[in-house]
């Protein structure tokens, strides 16, 4: 049986989706927490490039980025696959996991921790993104279809925090 590590912080949503890869696929794994602010030494010595988690350890081996890690964990272990068989599809859930990141995940938190019209400015184009995201999902159980795939796990923010965010800073993207 291989090693494997899991390098995170509970509020991450990068974290959380290499979590339910990882969970999807049967994987077990060891989960260190990690205090951001004061990083272990074993988490700078897996990660010495960007010090930032996700970090999955497998036998050893360092991985970062969540989206690397995601990749790896559908490559290297049985069970569901979070990407699509067809290239043409696997490219468009590729296209839309970025989209998620950069007109939902990026303009969202800009307009949590900025003022005025920065504000303003970044949460109208989180509203558009989201408006065309959930477009994109109506009518399905999940973005790929029938089974959950790497848009719903890079996805998974939307449900973690923005309702909170909403809150905290005072607007409503979502209905």
């Amino acid at each position: 049986m291989s090693e494997v590590k899991l390098f995170g912080a509970w509020f991450s949503p990068y974290v959380r989706r290499v979590e339910m890869s990882l969970k999807l696929k049967g994987v077990e794994y060891e989960y260190i927490e990690e205090d951001l602010k004061n990083k272990s030494p074993l988490l700078l010595q897996y990660n010495p490039i960007t010090k930032l988690v996700p970090v999955l350890v497998h036998n050893g081996k360092p991985i970062f980025e969540s989206s690397v890690i995601l990749e790896y964990i559908d490559e290297t272990w049985e069970g569901p696959s979070v990407f699509p068989k067809d290239p043409y599809d696997r490219a468009m859930s590729r296209f839309w996991a970025k989209f998620v990141e950069d007109k939902c995940s990026d303009p969202l938190w800009k307009a949590c921790w900025s003022a005025g019209e920065e504000r303003e400015k970044a949460a109208k184009e989180a509203e558009e993104g989201f408006k065309i995201l959930e477009n994109e999902i109506k009518d399905k159980k999940f973005f790929g279809g029938d089974n959950i795939g790497l848009v719903d796990l890079v996805a998974n923010f939307v449900a973690l925090w923005a309702p909170i965010l909403q809150d905290v800073v005072g607007f409503h993207l979502l209905t």
